[in-house]
């Protein structure tokens, strides 16, 4: 049947209505022919693809099925999963020359259509082939093809659009593949040839658009011609002139080739730069809405570049090494001239926009760049935005009052305390009454300003103006729009965070906050309440103030804590009974759900295990509830609340483990919400740290959840590290019951240890420490439990490896200071565990330069640890 059905679709004879039956609204006939091309793929690979590009080339048919068969041949080479992409690309690779050959002739001959659907699809399809061919040097016609379509003034000019698009594409899909060889230069040349032709001042927009789009794709590529004078000139000429195209849409791409310009080579820019200026200040100042958008996005990107730069420059120098590249400092250079075009774009809001979508405009973009600026130049922005701030904060028209409040806090992360404190004083009083201004946007971002202010100001609010700060949020919370009480209860959340650490509220006994704690709690609860709260985020804001609140409440407050704490586990006894008839009612539920188990967290936390005690069963009994309900972040928040109880209750926890046993399971192999497992594994920590012995007899289960979490294939390795570190805490809960585990979890860290991350690596190389730690505080633990169960001597056998391993750590030229720190302990259980028995493996040279290294850290800790490490090492090898 198989067979029959491909030799139809290599006549055609049957193509046709297979594709069309794909979009039929019947389903059975719809899955029909869904399957049947599925079928062709698998069986008859090569044939179908022709079969498919032979569709896409055939001039006069309908053109959907054009289009389907040209989208479902681009499928057969595309994946989002990188191994399946390999595989698709493989596939593609072991088709025979010759009928590849005769596939590309087609998809070649499709680009030159007379329709523009076919010729767009063409494109497309063309570009997959030629991401797959081209860094490896094949297909040798594609180039000269492309730019003949472009440059030869008898092609219609729907062709040489066509033949950019795909030059585009191509380019974009080369960058995103994993481990294509580099472009070799000779194609880069003609790539770049052929753009630069179709972006020339004599073509017609639509031809500019696509060379300018294909440009930017390209500029990926184009290392090589950009360190050569001459090209570069060439290159920036042309994509200056188009920025002076008669058409937005080709302003706007060339101005975004020129922020990927900016993005890539910096240093490249200075020959430029003065006419960059002159460009993109004439555009920001009277061109269209979009087009200015991208100009300042320039400016935007130089900022973060110089930022970039500027740490980079004072990370060598303290290091004593000289910068590799320059801060050449163009928007310290420009300031003065670029800031009133940003307080001006600030003007220009937007009263529609709906904050929830993706919107972006020209005063966001005006903000955007602002705040970078600040960042960049720091002290110098502030007397250059201060006079706008002034003298537009009381203006009668309500656009001059938002701007000139959101200069105000686009300004304040950058410039030093010294530098914005006085204003940030001054300011409290006059945003405090522009709360109550009758513009819903002033109001908006004033409570935002305010916000901004508690995080990074705090200590410049005057005293004085505190109960009118925390009042006058207080009262916008409930008569206000979703969008501004949200904002509100952001101030008071960055309010609250500011007292985290308050040593003098242990000593005194209050804080600031204590006596407008029961209101605000209050107040925030009713916020939760509100009929529009899912508008805005508000219900999150709400619950993440109360939290914090909490969190950073003064010991005065404990009594209003005992009673809040029961008052939450009703609530989410009585959120069990709530009706759900529609998606959004169920997602509501659930969302709060989730919220009460966090603040119920932070309580308990927050009170003694004798005031908590009384509430226990009650909330375990919710919580368990919680880890019945499908949903991941219910489940996330419920497993760290229980951590939270299990910390305080310590051994008497031991009482809830079988009622949890089950969920805790069931959370350790969740490999698809893997921040669910990586709770619950933190949870494990938890219950081994708190009930010791005691957990003895579920840790069969356990052990084997947590083997079988490493073995398999689409375990999310961010749990890695702390999985390996729980065999720790478990062998130091249960000591000499660990010995059953000993071979499997010792087999499993020393396969971890073999993890290498290449130099230029950063994140893998981040992670790779991550792993090292988990792995030193797992052996650490299993030494140490071991020891106390008086079956250490079951680790000789490992001790090779071991001491392998942190050779190995030995020898990192850039070493971690945590694995530095926890080898140097390791190596102090080692010989403290197994004395004379190792002393060979401690004499070694390694030996001493981890403690060497570690005591230099010079962190007290670590150098007391390496000092007692030092001492088991000396007496194991002196007995």
């Amino acid at each position: 049947h198989n067979q029959s059905l491909v030799d139809k679709f290599v006549n055609m004879a049957d193509l046709t209505a297979t594709l069309l039956g794909c979009q039929n609204p019947d389903p059975a006939i719809r899955g029909q022919a869904e399957q049947a091309l599925v079928t062709a793929e698998n069986t008859s690979y090569a044939e179908f693809a022709k079969a498919l590009a032979a569709e896409l080339s055939v001039e006069g048919k309908d053109l959907t099925v054009r289009q389907l068969a040209g989208i479902h041949f681009k499928n057969l080479l595309v994946a989002k999963d990188d191994t399946l992409q390999a595989s698709k690309h493989d596939k593609w690779k072991a088709t025979d020359a010759a009928t590849r050959a005769a596939i590309k002739s087609l998809l070649l001959n499709s680009l030159r259509s007379s329709e523009s659907i076919a010729r767009h699809t063409a494109a497309q399809a063309c570009s997959e082939v030629a991401a797959v061919e081209l860094p490896f040097g094949e297909w040798p016609e594609f180039l000269p093809t492309l730019m003949e379509n472009v440059t030869l003034a008898e092609i219609p000019d729907g062709v040489k659009i066509s033949s950019l698009e795909c030059l585009g594409f191509t380019c974009e899909r080369i960058a995103m593949l994993e481990g294509a060889p580099d472009i070799a230069p000779a194609t880069t040349d003609q790539m770049l040839t052929t753009i630069v032709d179709g972006i020339r001042a004599d073509r017609p927009s639509p031809i500019r658009l696509a060379a300018a789009s294909a440009l930017r794709n390209s500029l990926l590529f184009t290392r090589k011609n950009m360190e050569n004078k001459n090209e570069r000139d060439m290159i920036m000429q042309t994509i200056c002139e188009a920025t002076q195209s008669p058409d937005a849409k080709v302003r706007a791409a060339s101005y975004d080739c020129i922020v990927q310009i900016a993005y890539q080579y910096y240093d490249k820019l200075q020959d430029y730069m003065q006419t960059l200026f002159q460009l993109t200040f004439a555009t920001i100042k009277s061109d269209e809405e979009n087009v200015a958008s991208q100009a300042i996005e320039f400016w935007s990107t130089l900022c973060e570049e110089e930022i970039e730069l500027q740490f980079e420059m004072l990370d060598f120098t303290e290091r004593g090494v000289q910068p590799p590249r320059e801060c050449v400092r163009y928007v310290a250079a420009a300031l003065e001239h670029l800031t009133p075009l940003l307080t001006e774009a600030l003007t220009k809001q937007d009263e529609d926009a709906d904050l929830d979508d993706e919107t972006w405009n020209l005063s966001m973009a005006g903000a955007t760049c602002l705040s970078l600026v600040a960042s960049t130049v720091e002290d110098l922005i502030v007397p250059v935005v201060m006079p706008f701030v002034h003298q537009h904060i009381k203006s009668e028209n309500w656009r001059f009052r938002e701007a000139a409040t959101m200069a105000f806090s686009s300004i304040l992360d950058g410039p030093s305390m010294k530098v914005i404190g006085p204003y940030v004083n001054q300011s409290v009083p006059v945003l405090l009454a522009a709360l109550s201004d009758p513009h819903v946007m002033v109001k908006d971002t004033t409570a935002w300003t305010i916000g901004r202010i508690c995080e990074l100001h705090v200590r410049a609010i005057p005293e004085e103006t505190f109960p009118t700060l925390v009042n006058g949020l207080m009262g916008k919370l409930l008569t206000e729009s979703p969008r501004v009480s949200s904002q509100a209860c952001f101030a008071l959340h960055n309010l609250a965070a500011a007292f985290a650490g308050d040593e003098a509220a242990e000593t005194t006994g209050t804080n600031a906050l204590s006596s407008y704690m029961q209101s605000l709690l209050q107040t925030l609860l009713q916020v939760a309440d509100r009929g529009d709260a899912d508008e805005n985020n508000l219900r999150i804001a709400a619950f993440e103030a109360i939290s914090v609140l909490i969190q950073n409440s003064a010991p005065d407050c404990r009594p209003l804590l005992l009673q809040f704490l029961p008052a939450m586990v009703d609530r989410l006894g009585k959120s069990f009974h709530m009706k759900v008839l529609t998606n959004e009612e169920k997602e509501l539920k659930e969302g709060s759900q989730g919220l009460l188990c966090g603040l119920i967290q932070v309580i308990a936390l927050k009170i003694t295990k004798e005031d908590l005690v009384p509430c226990a069963d009650a909330i375990m009994t919710n919580l368990l509830q919680v880890l019945q309900v499908k949903n991941a972040t219910c489940h996330e928040e419920a497993f760290s609340a229980i951590s939270a109880i299990c910390t305080q209750l310590e051994a008497d926890f031991e009482k809830y483990m079988a009622a949890l046993q089950p969920f805790l399971m069931m959370g350790l192999s969740n490999f698809e919400a893997y921040h669910v497992c990586s709770i619950a594994v933190g949870l494990v920590g938890d219950i081994a740290r708190n009930i010791e012995a005691k957990i003895q007899p579920y840790c069969n289960d356990i052990m084997s959840a947590l083997m079988h979490a490493l073995q398999n294939q689409t375990f999310h390795r961010s749990v890695k590290p702390p999985l390996l570190s729980c065999f720790g805490d478990i062998a130091l809960a249960i000591g000499a019951g660990f010995e059953p585990y000993v071979q499997v979890s010792l087999m499993m860290l020393m396969q971890a240890s073999q993890t290498r991350a290449p130099d230029d690596d950063e994140e893998l190389f981040d992670y790779v420490n991550q792993l090292r730690e988990g792995i030193l505080e797992a052996y650490t633990g299993i030494f140490q439990g071991l020891k106390d169960g008086n079956r250490v001597e079951i680790l000789l056998p490992y001790v090779e490896a071991i001491t392998g391993f942190l050779e190995l750590i030995a020898a990192d030229e850039n070493p971690d200071v945590e694995v530095l720190s926890k080898s140097a302990g390791l190596l102090g259980d080692i010989a403290n565990s197994l004395g004379s028995r190792v002393k060979e493996q401690l004499s070694k040279p390694f030996v001493n330069s981890i403690l060497k290294e570690a005591h230099e850290l010079g962190d007290q800790s670590t150098m007391e640890t390496c000092t007692w490490a030092n001492g088991e090492i000396q007496r194991a090898i002196r007995t």
